[in-house]
């Protein structure tokens, strides 16, 4: 929670003023959160899903209790689930689904909210269709989307093409994620070519990418109630030096152009407008395949909570292949200037993690 301006912290000190308590409302169902490539406890050695000194996003404060989340209910309920850091989306997605029935048995619950960062908002779309499948209900009311590659990632096609600064798929992985990349179950090469937007190799008797996955695991509204999406991009300024370094030296994602498929063979639905070097990607991934359903507006305030609204500048995405208005893929409004990993806690910045979201938590219990 941030701290309140000086002239409020004056009035609640000579009791003219009560302190405000969780900002969000309680969700009537719990909420999942599904990481993305390379992650769970952690990804490049901060703490996923937290603040920057490693607070869970989604704890909330019980009695006389610290390090919790301030800004949620305390009866809130929420999950973090485990799959395979490095695998496709197919794979990962029935892990997820596996993972939320579990915990809905153990809480008594019936249906679900899911919040998926990067890959993970690909995860929760075959999720929610596993769910559906098993269940034959909707078992997931609001699918929450942050940061995710829908249309593809260049950096993913980039690093299958050996360019150059990369080595190996593996190698270049097993470089930033450790022995992780090793571990039984994971396949780094097709979690790699599940992010392209077209099927990377026509030869290995499999069909990847994030078209093909689109078709399979659509927005469907038997699958989830309501699908969302927020969207990030970088300004150059307290970019994570990895992103930095990568956008400076390697490969600038030309993320903001219109065009149903990929156009200019970069790995994701697009072609770019020809001016790579502007705020048009989080360095991973460009705001031209970051949405999915609403697009929704983050609001920070100084002296309150913060909120996040549907914004009604750009229309509903239903088909993430088809997008029915450019605006989808080119417009900058609501784009929330963060980069890819500042949102999931891997700092240090000045992005406040758990009032970000306690604001989703607080739609969410608007539509749930």
């Amino acid at each position: 929670m941030k701290k309140p301006h000086p002239l409020l912290a004056a009035l609640f000190a000579v009791g003219l003023a009560t302190q405000a308590h969780a900002g969000a409302a309680k969700t009537t169902y719990p909420v999942v959160f599904a990481h993305g490539m390379a992650g769970f406890d952690n990804i490049l050695g901060y703490d996923y899903w937290g603040d920057d000194y490693g607070m869970f996003v989604g704890d909330s404060c019980q009695f006389a209790e610290i390090g919790c989340n301030e800004d949620i209910d305390g009866g809130q309920q929420s999950f973090v689930a485990q799959v395979q850091p490095f695998q496709t989306s197919e794979v990962r997605g029935l892990d997820l689904a596996n993972d939320v029935e579990g915990y809905l048995a153990s809480v008594g619950a019936t249906r679900v909210n899911l919040i998926g960062h990067s890959q993970g908002g690909l995860d929760i779309r075959k999720a929610a269709k596993v769910l559906y499948t098993r269940k034959g209900y909707t078992v997931v009311s609001v699918a929450v989307s942050v940061s995710s590659p829908h249309r593809g990632s260049p950096v993913a096609k980039y690093i299958l093409d050996l360019k150059p600064g990369v080595t190996s798929v593996v190698a270049t992985l097993a470089k930033y994620y450790g022995d992780i990349v090793y571990q039984a179950g994971n396949d780094a090469y097709a979690g790699a070519k599940q992010l392209v937007h077209n099927d990377y190799s026509s030869t290995d008797g499999v069909t990847t990418g994030t078209k093909a996955f689109n078709v399979n695991n659509p927005i469907d509204s038997r699958y989830a109630s309501r699908y969302v999406s927020l969207l990030t991009a970088q300004n150059g300024v307290n970019v994570n030096p990895a992103l930095w370094l990568l956008s400076e030296f390697i490969y600038d994602i030309d993320g903001d152009g219109y065009c149903l498929e990929d156009c200019d063979n970069d790995g994701a639905a697009g072609k770019g407008d020809g001016y790579a070097n502007e705020t048009d990607d989080d360095g991973l991934v460009g705001i031209n395949s970051q949405q999915m359903g609403y697009r929704l507006k983050y609001s920070e305030s100084a002296l309150g909570f913060d909120y996040v609204g549907t914004d009604s500048n750009v229309p509903y995405m239903g088909n993430i292949n088809t997008p029915s208005a450019s605006s989808q893929m080119t417009s900058m409004s609501s784009v929330i200037i963060q980069d890819h990993m500042d949102v999931v806690g891997v700092g240090p910045d000045t992005f406040d993690e758990p009032e970000f979201y306690a604001a989703i938590f607080d739609y969410i219990a608007a539509y749930d």
